[in-house]
């Protein structure tokens, strides 16, 4: 029904296989009623604090819709807080409408207001699903209003190492096609970010986790790189 892991995850004792197969069968029965009723799902992918000696901040990757199997209506946020400076690094909130296009696949179009590093609106072209052997990909380009084209692209992957004991790896880049002056971007990539989280489901819609991030920026005015620690809380609903 939806490109996320949570909604065809049939028991955590029944092999991958299996899950496919009762996948693309209840897939099947579901084209075939033709189900127009509405559903609501909302997810706190990342609250957490992410740091080390020198970089403290509190990051949020928010997203939720509201629906049915073939059209719905997106709203997500992500962004960072950095605590020593009392500001926003970055923050956006992005209002989409997705379509089904294939199997776990939905293209998606709208508006994304970006509050910082500067107020703007950007128009926002993407798609969403789930790749082979099961990756959770998101890809987006950003086109403002001169015309600056921007990217993100994201790729997790969850391993279920017992019933509730599951590792994350995940991977998120920003690129810009060109040198933004006011938005201090520099062309190519502007943040790179690769972690692993660990994570531990008390039930399955609430988990707290630990891990890591190699952390990359690169702007107009300067490159940095460094590992950070990492801490929070992963719920939907």
């Amino acid at each position: 029904m939806i490109p996320s892991l949570e909604h065809y995850r049939v028991r955590r004792s029944v092999p991958v296989c299996a899950a496919a197969i009762l996948m693309m069968f209840g897939s099947g029965r579901a084209t075939a009623q033709m189900d127009d009723a509405i559903y609501n799902y909302l997810r706190f992918e990342r609250l957490e604090y992410e740091g080390n000696g020198d970089v403290h901040l509190f990051k949020w990757d928010v997203e939720g819709w509201t629906g049915n199997d073939d059209n719905k209506l997106w709203v997500k946020s992500e962004g960072d807080y950095v605590f020593e400076q009392d500001i926003f690094g970055r923050a956006d909130l992005q209002l989409l409408y997705s379509r089904n296009i294939a199997t776990f696949w939905d293209a998606q179009i709208g508006v994304r207001r970006a509050f910082e590093p500067e107020r703007t609106f950007d128009g926002v072209i993407g798609i969403q699903g789930l790749a082979p052997y099961f990756f959770e990909t998101e890809a987006a380009l950003f086109i403002n209003e001169n015309g600056n084209v921007l990217g993100r692209f994201k790729l997790a992957y969850e391993l279920l190492l017992t019933q509730r004991l599951i590792a994350q790896p995940r991977v998120e880049v920003n690129v810009s096609a060109d040198d933004i002056e006011n938005r201090g971007v520099k062309a190519g990539i502007t943040e790179f970010e690769a972690g692993l989280r660990l994570r531990y489901e008390i039930v399955r819609e609430f988990a707290p986790y630990i891990g890591f991030d190699y952390v990359e920026e690169q702007s107009l005015r300067e490159h940095k790189h460094s590992v950070r620690a990492v801490a929070g809380i992963r719920a939907w609903f």
